[in-house]
């Protein structure tokens, strides 16, 4: 008895159709709910209330918009949450092509989340250290200090990104090995990879938070989340 399986598109899904096409369209749409949380959180709600270099202005940013600032931190935390969950949903959609690289692939996701939290704990006691005094007695030591924990934060994710680096090329081994998802989403989620490690070498060392290639790091995940949620659906499995 032949128990090889492989995996190709179906233009008519019947009823004996496996699950894994629901797989690919709930990671799918996990991945984009993923990005507009985790974008709004940090770019909008956190990043949009730090000033590099100034302690003064971010200190007084994040005490006037201290409600927005703790919002932005429940935000990553939940989207931390996230990635463990789409971590595993993708192990089950990979584990066809090959079950050891994705249950790699998965745990080193995990890590990630595990790390990126550790980070996110930085910045939730940035607004308490702010106002344990009142905003009138924060004195140049307490927003200095309040900076060094936002610097904490970018360098513990910088190292949390490297790891999400190294899942990203284990994932687009994945995709190019399965057969079914097209080449050019596979170069994009390994380009993405190799940008997210160029970005957060980059930011550890030169202290540079934004590169050329962190729009293209991004533009891989995206395209990969909308291919699964547009065509993922059509994909049938045969014995």
């Amino acid at each position: 008895m032949n128990t090889n399986h492989t995996l190709q598109e179906s233009d008519s899904p019947t009823d004996d159709t496996p699950p894994i096409n629901h797989t690919s369209v709930n990671a799918g749409f996990l991945l984009l709910a993923l990005g507009v949380i985790s974008g709004f959180s940090y770019l909008f709600a956190v990043k949009g209330l730090v000033t590099p270099g100034n302690a003064v202005k971010t200190a007084r940013d994040i005490s006037a918009h201290e409600g927005l600032f703790r919002f932005g931190c429940l935000g990553l935390f939940f989207a931390a949450v996230l990635d463990v969950i789409v971590a595993w949903v993708l192990f089950r959609f990979f584990a066809p092509v090959n079950r050891a690289l994705s249950l790699a692939a998965a745990w080193s996701r995990t890590a990630y989340a595990a790390i990126f939290a550790v980070a996110i704990k930085q910045l939730t006691s940035v607004p308490d250290l702010l106002s344990a005094h009142g905003r009138g007695a924060v004195t140049n030591q307490i927003r200095n200090e309040a900076m060094n924990r936002i610097h904490a934060f970018n360098d513990i994710w910088s190292v949390g990104l490297i790891v999400f680096g190294l899942y990203l090329l284990v994932l687009a081994r994945l995709a190019h090995r399965s057969g079914f998802v097209p080449k050019f989403v596979s170069v994009l989620l390994g380009i993405a990879g190799f940008g997210y490690l160029f970005d957060s070498f980059t930011a550890l060392v030169v202290r540079v938070s934004d590169t050329p290639l962190s729009s293209v790091s991004a533009l891989g995940e995206v395209v990969f989340a909308l291919w699964l949620v547009i065509r993922g659906r059509r994909i049938a499995r045969h014995s």
